[in-house]
């Protein structure tokens, strides 16, 4: 709203002269208040000497033309008057500028802004319902993308020319054989420290030859293919949500889609039968280094010898030790697998959502094989295995 001189007509420079009477002072404007002469207008407000107390009348019947901006002036100079203890009115005013002065009034008025009262405890509960409604959905978007995958990889079966054998071998290099070193490398270190570990508290009781059959039964059960799955889970779940995710941001994955390809088919299914093929694979090795590393610390410490060491790793070995470990390697290698592709595949706008889906992927992957692992420890110990 405002109230303009004619856009034909040159706008008048603003002005205003302060006329002291026998009465209330006034201060007279004139001139065109519009944001194209605001300059001025400011310059002329701050030339004024103000009266120091009393009433001052603010006259605006000689302003031409008044927008916006000029409104602001005026109330500005009001305000200050005001602050300073000066009794001040307007007179001249139409009931247009009327409104524009109280229109610019409130929207410069300071407002208080009072936070919300909540309740400490039901912004826990709210936390914990949002995060469980969360989980529940992406484990029900999890189940249908195996459903999917799972079609995919019986059609590839059913006609094995179907499957991407290249691409199949590539990430069985890159998941497989490139992890090898790593694998090895963690799972020797771990087996040097649990010897260490049991040999210092077995030497308690004397009974410090039973450190082989801690290591034997440790590492082919549970520490073997554990801390394989948390090496892969952070090795490859989070490369596979990296490069499906890096082709949803370039449009790759809709151009595919366009062309009449079955995303999953190509990415998904060559990159779950890498990590099916090969998880056993480094978890045999695994075994392997951490029974290696196990061995050296107990010669090195307990002065138990490699061929008394191989005498008791064969009393304490059992095929179901072996088996418990190795089952457990192609489920949490199908886990690993499904949540990297599948964070891939939700990946969308920025690389912000890259870089985060690819944390959860690693968080969830992690914490997938931990579940996972604590359900099949429940079940061989139900049935006696």
């Amino acid at each position: 709203m405002a109230v303009k001189a004619s856009p034909a007509s040159v706008p008048e420079v603003p002005g205003c002269e302060l006329i002291r009477g026998q009465g209330i002072p006034v201060l007279r404007l004139g001139g065109t208040w519009t944001v194209a002469t605001a300059r001025e207008a400011d310059r002329s407000l701050k030339s004024t000497a103000w009266p120091g107390r009393g009433a001052l009348t603010l006259d605006i019947s000689g302003v031409q033309g008044l927008d916006t901006t000029g409104a602001w002036l005026i109330h500005r100079t009001n305000s200050g008057l005001r602050a300073q203890g000066l009794k001040t009115v307007y007179t001249g005013l139409t009931p247009q500028r009327r409104r524009l002065l109280e229109q610019v009034g409130r929207s410069t008025e300071p407002c208080d802004i009072v936070p919300a009262r909540r309740s400490y405890i039901l912004v826990m509960l709210d936390g914990i319902g949002r995060g469980i409604c969360q989980a529940g959905r992406l484990a029900w978007q999890i189940v249908g993308f195996l459903g999917r995958v799972l079609t995919c990889l019986a059609r590839g079966l059913l006609n094995p020319r179907r499957l991407r054998t290249t691409s199949i071998v590539h990430h069985m290099e890159q998941v497989g054989l490139n992890a090898v070193p790593i694998v090895l490398l963690i799972q020797f270190l771990i087996g040097v420290v649990l010897a260490y570990m049991g040999a210092q508290q077995l030497l308690q009781f004397g009974a410090q030859v039973y450190v082989v059959d801690l290591l034997t039964i440790g590492i082919l059960r549970e520490l073997g293919i554990l801390l394989t799955a948390v090496i892969i889970a952070g090795r490859s779940g989070s490369a596979f949500t990296a490069q499906i995710g890096s082709m949803m941001l370039n449009e790759e994955v809709d151009a595919m889609r366009s062309m009449g390809v079955d995303p999953v088919e190509l990415l998904v299914v060559p990159r779950v039968m890498a990590l099916l093929l090969t998880m056993p694979l480094l978890v045999f090795l695994a075994n392997l280094a951490g029974l290696a590393g196990g061995g050296l610390m107990t010669w090195l410490v307990l002065d138990i010898t490699p061929p008394t060491f191989i005498a008791r790793l064969r009393d304490a070995f059992t095929v179901g030790n072996f088996t418990v470990g190795m089952i457990k390697a192609p489920f949490f290698a199908l886990v690993i697998g499904l949540i990297g592709c599948h964070q891939g595949f939700r990946v969308a706008g920025s690389s912000e959502s890259l870089g985060r889906l690819t944390t959860e992927a690693v968080v969830q992957a992690l914490f997938s094989v931990i579940v996972l692992d604590a359900l099949f420890a429940i079940f061989f110990s139900n049935i006696g295995l």
